[in-house]
């Protein structure tokens, strides 16, 4: 009934749409008010008096873009293959088809064989599988109906396919056709007027079933200051911890908001204002009284109706900050187009290590904390596809020459009909760990184990193995493959008997655990690796409460943009808002704090002559430290250090940035990590690079250049150790670099033994002689 009522609410919206153009919106009754506001969270905002077109987007996406890496390939035991897709809650769906790539196996019978094509469980089409096709690639398109498309859309593939007339083996190899990763879906959408209610926060703003890059307009008056730059910090932060992968924007303007253009029809913007300290299209006071506390408004786009404009307004600075705090943890509570901000406290401090997105490290977490959907620990099927789990931990995470990681994991499956080799078969950052057999008479209970790698024979239900640590890494991933051996049907001459396959279940329980416990945190800096993956050293504590970010005391838009994106792809590898950030311009104050220091621009001249720093970028020379022997893979080396051996200096033109780590000065236990650039195409190569994962990975070492011909990495200059271990663990981790003294000592240790022990016997002979006599 719901999918039928979904179907009517689509038309109408579609219809209004299709209308809006022709007529003036028309008052809508309270139960087609509720309905809109149920099938597209939105409602009919206030008409202005300037009509506009009604934005549209030709959206396409191939399958590999939506999450699959390979091409899919169906059998006649895995006949059925789905594909997920989103849609903002903003828009609508016109128009939606799906180009399909597939190649057929050339054994197949045509026409009794086909695909069928399913749209959020309703059959869309039948794709016969004719001669002609088989054994060749083959594109056909399919029209969807759009007024089935929502925010979350399933498509699902199902492959009946036939090799003979009759006795036919479902695991037989003929059985098969290959959907290519390279099919799209397309979708025609539209724009709707959206409400302004804030109880949809962080909507339109940000919507996380959008897979565009999300870009958001920061809008300050002219010459914005300190505590300004600080609340669009935090709200930056916010919407990148939101964003996670897809990365975030923040173009800076003064005084002006941006005009819509043919590739982005409809813009977000926030502007940041204080009572004395407006842009100018907020000056009137009649419009946009004055506030006595911190205030969060959205309105419409002077300009634009389909745009929405976000004002975080307050008496003065710490007013800003204040809402923009509110924003990133009270989002819940509020509702309307105003809201005022009573109070703002925190209750408890953060703890090192504790981002959300990185593993507890202090205790054994269960699979329910690490999951990501409901469904994500189960499979189903006679070849069912693998479980698979991110497992993301802190960078420094110290695991030399442990014992292994316990891992804890219940399981339960359809049992197998006999005890026939069916296995389940676990994998570690794609390296092979251990395989336990499914047995039959396994089904009435949960089997717990404990893997431990370390041991040189198989195990079974009863062993206690250990995951071998050494893989670990920041991000890694654990797979669970069921792999059953079931005889579905048998055929021979003369004789033939089929039967029908069962429909296979297999779940790893979400109680199942992983403990990281009992580990120290120590690690080898700089390493720029660290920063780029998992915004290492500033994420450990999660809400930036130990970074202070060092601006120029005037920075320009582009300046302001890259800290802001800076901060925002930080917060997006830890997944919390930088609530706590210290923002300065002046370096001896930034000096004085004991934290991690993050530099935009250059660097201060106190640091100039720091005999660690091993690049100069300056608007007139540059110059750099070259390492001893330099060569591919070099800044991956894991030596204690990379001595320079000579000095470039250059002049030239052209952009160029750079990403430098070193040693603080002021506290052997902090870092430095300047972003470093002069002019605007400078800054934008580092934006640029801030917003590429590619160009993020390959960042390394402690120097890293960036060019218009891509990012290089080097590592200059001696490692130094943040963190700490106890003293018999350091003393055997720094003995390991000098094995010829490690002998050394051991030979001396053996001897100093050996002497004690024949002067303690000889002292027990003497004194035993001595009784005796």
């Amino acid at each position: 009934m719901s999918r039928y009522l979904n179907f009517t609410l689509l038309s109408l919206l579609s219809l209004a749409i299709g209308c809006a153009q022709a007529q003036p919106l028309k008052e809508l009754s309270p139960k087609e008010q509720a309905a809109k506001a149920q099938a597209a969270v939105v409602a009919p905002a206030a008409v202005s008096a300037v009509t506009s077109t009604v934005p549209s987007w030709d959206v396409s996406r191939n399958f590999q873009q939506l999450g699959r890496v390979a091409d899919s390939l169906l059998l006649g035991t895995h006949n059925t293959d789905q594909f997920e897709f989103t849609m903002r809650r903003d828009r609508i769906a016109s128009d939606a088809k799906l180009q399909l790539e597939y190649t057929p196996s050339p054994a197949l019978l045509p026409t009794l064989s086909h695909l069928r094509v399913y749209l959020n469980d309703v059959l869309m089409s039948v794709i016969p599988i004719d001669k002609e096709q088989l054994g060749k690639k083959t594109v056909r398109q399919v029209d969807l109906d759009p007024r089935l498309i929502s925010d979350f859309n399933r498509v699902r593939l199902e492959f009946v396919g036939h090799y003979t007339d009759i006795c036919e083996e479902p695991s037989n190899s003929a059985l098969w056709v290959n959907i290519s990763r390279t099919s799209l879906i397309s979708l025609k959408e539209q724009a709707l007027l959206v409400k302004n209610d804030l109880a949809w926060f962080p909507m339109p703003f940000y919507d996380s079933r959008g897979y565009d890059e999300p870009v958001l307009n920061m809008v300050f008056a002219a010459s914005p200051t300190q505590g300004e730059q600080r609340a669009a910090g935090i709200l930056a932060s916010y919407f990148g911890s939101q964003a996670a992968w897809r990365g975030t924007k923040f173009p800076v303007l003064f005084d002006q908001l941006p005009a819509a253009t043919a590739s982005a029809p409809v813009t977000a913007s926030i502007v940041f204002a204080t009572n004395n300290h407006r842009p100018a299209f907020l000056a009137d006071l009649t419009q946009f009284p004055a506030v006595e506390a911190p205030v969060v408004q959205m309105i419409d786009n002077p300009v634009d109706r389909y745009s929405k404009v976000l004002l975080v307004l307050g008496r003065d600075e710490a007013d800003l900050a204040a809402a923009a705090q509110a924003l990133a943890l009270g989002g819940d509570l509020f509702r309307g187009d105003r809201v005022v901000i009573d109070k703002v406290q925190q209750i408890q401090p953060r703890q090192p290590y504790d981002a959300p997105n990185w593993m507890r490290t202090d205790r054994a977490v269960r699979f329910s904390e690490l999951i990501k959907y409901p469904e994500q620990l189960r499979a189903s099927g006679l070849q069912p596809l693998p479980i698979s789990l991110d497992i993301n931990l802190p960078p420094d995470l110290f695991v030399w020459r442990n014992q292994g990681i316990p891992l804890q994991t219940k399981y339960r499956y359809t049992p197998p009909a006999y005890n026939d080799g069916s296995r389940l078969n676990i994998s570690l950052n794609n390296q092979f760990i251990t395989s336990l057999p499914l047995l039959v008479n396994s089904n009435d209970r949960l089997e717990e184990l404990r893997l431990a790698v370390l041991s040189s024979e198989s195990a079974n239900v009863n062993e206690k193995l250990s995951v071998p640590a050494l893989k670990i890494g920041d991000r890694n991933n654990l797979k669970f493959n069921f792999s059953f051996a079931t005889t579905a049907s048998s055929s021979q001459r003369d004789r033939c008997q089929t039967s029908l396959p069962v429909d296979i279940q297999a779940v790893i329980d979400d109680q199942s655990t992983i403990d990281m416990s009992g580990y120290h945190h120590y690690i080898a800096m700089p390493d720029l690796a660290a920063f780029a993956r998992s915004g290492f050293p500033y994420s450990r504590m999660a809400d930036l409460s130990e970074t202070v970010v060092l601006l120029p005391p005037q920075p320009s838009a582009v300046q302001l943009s890259t800290y802001l994106e800076a901060v925002a792809g930080i917060s997006a590898r830890s997944g919390l808002p930088a609530m706590n950030l210290t923002l300065s311009n002046n370096w001896e104050d930034a000096s004085k704090h004991d934290a991690d220091l993050l530099i935009l621009g250059s660097f201060a001249p106190d640091l100039r002559d720091n005999r660690d720093m091993s690049l100069l970028l300056d608007r007139s020379r540059d110059w750099l430290l070259k390492a001893n022997n330099q060569g591919p893979g070099s800044a991956q080396q894991k030596s204690a250090g990379n001595p320079a051996a000579s000095r470039v200096e250059v002049s030239a033109k052209g952009p160029i940035a750079a990403i430098v780590g070193l040693q603080s000065p002021f506290h052997e236990q902090r870092s430095i990590i300047a972003l470093l650039a002069t002019e605007d195409a400078d800054f934008q190569l580092l934006r640029e690079t801030l917003n590429d994962s590619g160009k993020m990975d390959a960042v390394a070492g402690s120097v890293v250049l960036i060019r218009s011909s891509g990012v290089q990495s080097q590592m200059v200059g001696d490692h130094y150790y943040v963190g700490s271990l106890p003293w018999w663990l350091m003393l055997w981790f720094k003995l390991s670099e000098h094995p010829i003294l490690l002998a050394i000592l051991a030979v001396s240790g053996v001897l100093l033994t050996a002497f004690l022990t024949w002067r303690v016997l000889h002292w027990a002979a003497r004194r035993r002689l001595a009784y005796e006599e």
